[in-house]
């Protein structure tokens, strides 16, 4: 597939909803009644990361039962967990930072890649290999909207998808800058509720976040 192809591909997904929730999945148990409350919540698109042992596990049983969810693999580190990711059939990769190994990977790879960026050199790396929605993480603590719109100013093509540290009480002032097409976000399904199986809880969080915007 070719970079515009895969890039039409990205765009397509974090297109579907502004806020994508980031979920650390301890028990892949819980995966697909999660899944299926995010859906019924309006958040389709749904980032599992890699953070714990469970990760693919929860994945494979969402793509598997969940329909309607898309579903995208998170913390995405090395090469072989971006080749893992794509044949699991996940719906795009997105890194919390960049190697140039993992870069060039994604490249050479069919499954959409979001790169996760800081720097300017980060964006630089990124956008002369084609990428132009990147992650821009951890938002809040690398220094919250002006670091992005001092990013945003060299890179006029790049658009964001913010991560880390954002919350329902900022969400609204992050979806409103015009270079971010979505944010990243655990606070629709914190794990204290995922462990509890508060399935009605999570769901309206999603159903608050899709009117953020």
């Amino acid at each position: 597939m070719s970079i515009p192809d895969k890039r039409a591909k990205l765009d397509a997904v974090f297109a579907l909803a502004p806020v994508i929730p980031v979920i650390t999945i301890e028990d892949a148990a819980h995966a697909v009644p999660l899944a299926r409350a995010l859906v019924a919540g309006g958040l389709r698109v749904i980032e599992i990361t890699l953070r714990t042992q469970a990760g693919f596990d929860a994945a494979r049983a969402i793509l598997d039962q969940v329909p309607d969810a898309v579903v995208g693999i998170g913390t995405v580190l090395t090469p072989a967990d971006y080749e893992r990711a794509a044949k699991l059939g996940a719906a795009f990769a997105i890194s919390p930072g960049l190697s140039i190994e993992l870069l060039d990977a994604a490249t050479a790879g069919e499954l959409p890649f979001a790169p996760g960026i800081q720097t300017s050199s980060d964006l630089i790396a990124c956008v002369t290999r084609g990428y132009e929605l990147v992650k821009f993480f951890p938002a809040v603590p690398a220094g919250g909207l002006p670091a992005l719109d001092a990013l945003a100013g060299p890179f006029p093509n790049v658009r964001f998808c913010p991560t880390g540290g954002i919350n329902a009480g900022n969400a609204a002032q992050w979806l409103q800058h015009r270079k971010v097409v979505a944010i990243g976000g655990s606070w629709v399904a914190p794990a204290a509720d995922i462990k509890a199986g508060a399935w009605a809880a999570i769901e309206q969080r999603a159903r608050e976040a899709t009117t953020l915007r």
